[in-house]
């Protein structure tokens, strides 16, 4: 038997009519969407600016400020270092984040203070894993060129308050980035009404392929300018060389057209479910949520289990339910979550936590199953 699968944060299964909108792209409408001078070339450059328009509509923001990525890594690091090449010779060498960040975001940090000299402040979190507004505030200097906070956290699902945020940078006259690749298709995700100037989203995170990612990036009000870091052929507007992935993009857009129109079904069905895990596995085993009294997304739920090893947890699991210890990225080195230990938790609770994440397809069964089986195992 297949086990449960908990680990939607991970991934998500390619939703079926996403994978009928891509089949025909890889065969009979095979055509290179940069070949405009043929017909092959038009149906492919069409597909693309259909799939532009359904991840504009989904985050609200205009086709010509999307960039096509291999994925929100891709289009974090695009956004770093594209506005580090061009900012940091004229502005500053400042760039404030948080110590709980995507490692996508916090290694490209460290690479630019590697080898950059850049400076980075990293602001702290307090126990429910949000940042301190007065102590942004106080971090943006005149040299500050980019403030990079995410939307909500990919290991415990706490949400910032990002329009907040957004109106301090923008007093500041800095940049602001968030990465929002766990909130497409979870919770209302509009970068005008939370007034994100760099956004990076993935179609995988929301029931399309893997492979693909978008960087959407404001050009005007304030108007974001970029350095490309992949050349050669000048694609999407000269900020990203490459053949385009014609079928993932077209699996991109269909995604992020089911996400935007089944939101809040979904947002309805997790959250029940969720909460329902949560209350029976604190009642059974003095579990802790972390993040609890903070805002979440409906589906995540990051839980202590006092006196237990999360490794272990998943071993005894094993071939039952499938979940993880924190971001898939991280998972082929086991150590304490750097999350949770910025939140203020020790390394021995960092180790025995699980994250749960839920996804469309969960049941009530399926959770049912999963408290019998920890009941069973621990």
């Amino acid at each position: 038997m297949q086990p449960i699968y908990l680990d939607y944060n991970a991934t998500t299964p390619v939703a079926p009519e996403v994978l009928e909108a891509m089949l025909p792209y890889f065969s009979e409408k095979f055509g290179n969407a940069a070949s405009v001078t043929h017909p092959y070339g038009w149906v492919g450059k069409n597909a693309v600016e259909q799939a532009t328009k359904q991840v504009a509509n989904t985050i609200g923001c205009e086709e010509q400020q999307l960039v096509f990525t291999s994925g929100s890594t891709e289009a974090i690091n695009l956004a770093i270092k594209g506005v580090w090449n061009l900012y940091s010779p004229r502005k500053g060498k400042h760039i404030v984040t948080c110590q709980t960040e995507h490692k996508a975001v916090l290694d490209t940090c460290a690479y630019l203070e590697k080898y950059h000299e850049a400076n980075i402040t990293y602001l702290s979190v307090d126990a429910n894993g949000l940042i301190n507004l007065d102590e942004l505030k106080n971090a943006i200097t005149e040299e500050t060129i980019l403030v990079s906070i995410m939307h909500s956290n990919n290991e415990t699902g706490v949400i910032q308050p990002i329009a907040k945020i957004a109106e301090i940078v923008h007093e500041k006259e800095s940049i602001f980035m968030s990465d929002c690749t766990q909130s497409l298709g979870k919770i209302p995700l509009n970068v005008d009404e939370l007034g994100i100037d760099l956004c990076c989203v993935s179609a995988h995170k929301c029931y399309g392929p893997k492979g693909v990612g978008a960087l959407f990036y404001r050009r005007r009000n304030p108007r974001v300018a970029l350095q490309a870091q992949i050349h050669g052929g000048g694609h999407q507007n000269q900020l990203r060389s490459g053949t385009l992935p014609v079928p993932n993009i077209v699996g991109f857009g269909k995604a992020a057209e089911l996400a935007n129109k089944q939101q809040e079904q979904y947002f309805l069905k997790t959250l029940e479910l969720r909460d329902y895990l949560e209350s029976e596995l604190k009642q059974q085993f003095g579990a802790i949520v972390m993040g609890e009294e903070a805002n979440r997304l409906p589906n995540t739920s990051n839980i202590h289990f006092p006196n237990k090893d999360a490794a272990k947890l998943i071993e005894i699991t094993n071939g039952a339910i499938a979940v993880s210890t924190g971001s898939a990225c991280t998972s082929a080195n086991l150590k304490a979550s750097h999350v949770l230990k910025a939140m203020g938790f020790d390394v021995e609770n960092g180790y025995s936590s699980i994250r749960f994440s839920l996804g469309a397809p969960t049941t009530k069964a399926e959770i049912e199953q999963t408290i019998k089986v920890l009941k069973e195992r621990l």
